[in-house]
């Protein structure tokens, strides 16, 4: 140990996310210690038989659970659509056109004022106990403003998603093809040297399959990785497309057919579930119980956006997953902790073992079960990102 070094002790519930540390999927460990040394995670083990480190905190029997790997997020925005999900509180039915309200916002929004957002949603996150946030693009549809939003977002955030084809344009509402035409041409070049990640909207009122395949086979070419919208508001090729090009992640499934599981199971494709946007727009949840039985990874994330899942709580979604799609309370840490990380081809995060980074969540609880059984109540004690504590 070369560096500042920090011992949690007397972790009453430890959730590891290796097997191979303690019991089950989640690894967990009882009576246990965790050493930090900068940035890492330099011990894991029994308490009574941790190392001295230069401070010691005493987690005084709660749990602790890696940080929360939000894996989709929309975080570059600006504008407000209050009156958009009044409305459909009141019984209007949800589409993909809202985005365009908010596609206006953005553009008119200055980088301080975008930037300024962002810090404070991302902030919101990790006070939630998010250590590692994916951002897209996709509020600004002009080579510029898509640009920017990368740029922005990449100053928090190494994993940002190119996102143009969120939906058509407006200049563009009557040629979808000029407009895929500048995603996968200048809008890219301009947004490739900013981002990890390539997404597509393959839906109804969005992109269809052959629209989404150029816009995907486009971003591979130019060295990013394809995670895909999928399968949000009806059925559709966007599942298969995203296996087909082995894309990260599919993301929303919620309208599969047996051969979309099957694709899933049989593939190194995760899918991505976003129970905020079935509770914000009171649409089907996703069956989070068939992907699991099926054999497929599957993650949770929150889509935090202003149009059809404006929250940044994966406790939030987690509470809702098990409620509502089926998964239990160990099922549901995992997909929002190693399922997010397997959702971004990550191994540093969403696991406490030796070697990998120190995002840590404590608990004001003794079990992580604590997120499912008490919905809503905020149960971060201390956050830890790269070491150093923030909450």
């Amino acid at each position: 140990m070369s560096t500042r070094t920090t011992l949690i002790t007397g972790i009453g519930s430890l959730v590891t996310n290796d097997p191979g540390q303690g019991a089950g999927p989640l690894g967990l460990l009882t009576d246990a210690a965790v050493v930090i040394d900068g940035d890492t995670v330099a011990w894991v083990g029994p308490a009574a038989q941790a190392p001295a480190a230069d401070e010691r905190v005493d987690a005084e029997g709660r749990a602790l659970l890696p940080g929360f790997v939000d894996s989709h997020a929309h975080l570059v925005f600006a504008g407000d659509r209050t009156a958009e999900f009044n409305a459909r509180m009141s019984g209007q039915a949800y589409s993909a056109g809202g985005i365009r309200t908010t596609v206006a916002a953005t553009r008119a929004a200055s980088d301080a004022e975008l930037e300024a957002n962002l810090a404070g949603f991302v902030r919101e996150a990790v006070r939630q106990g998010t250590t590692t946030i994916e951002c897209k693009s996709g509020y600004g549809l002009t080579v510029e403003d898509e640009a920017r939003a990368l740029r922005i977002a990449a100053g928090y955030t190494p994993e940002t998603t190119y996102l143009g084809a969120h939906v058509v344009a407006p200049e563009y509402a009557e040629d979808p093809g000029g407009y895929v035409e500048l995603v996968t041409g200048e809008m890219l070049d301009a947004c490739a040297p900013h981002a990890r990640w390539v997404d597509v909207f393959c839906e109804k009122g969005a992109f269809d399959g052959d629209q989404a395949r150029a816009v995907l086979t486009a971003g591979i070419e130019k060295g990013l990785t394809p995670r895909v919208h999928a399968n949000q508001l009806t059925y559709g090729p966007g599942v298969q497309l995203a296996v087909e090009l082995g894309a990260a992640s599919a993301d929303h499934c919620t309208h599969l057919t047996d051969e979309d599981v099957a694709a899933l199971a049989g593939s190194a494709t995760v899918a991505t579930l976003l129970p905020g946007a079935e509770f914000s727009t009171r649409a089907e949840y996703p069956s989070g119980r068939r992907l699991l039985d099926a054999g497929a990874v599957v993650a949770l994330s929150t889509d935090c956006n202003p149009g059809s899942s404006f929250t940044s709580s994966m406790a939030f979604c987690i509470a809702v997953a098990v409620r509502e799609m089926g998964m239990t309370p160990d099922e549901a840490v995992w997909a929002a902790t190693a399922g997010g990380a397997r959702a971004l081809r990550r191994t540093d995060v969403g696991t406490v073992a030796v070697g990998a980074r120190a995002d840590l969540l404590l608990l004001d609880a003794p079990s992580h079960v604590h997120l499912a059984y008490r919905p809503g109540v905020p149960l971060t004690a201390a956050v830890w990102r790269a070491g150093v504590r923030e909450v």
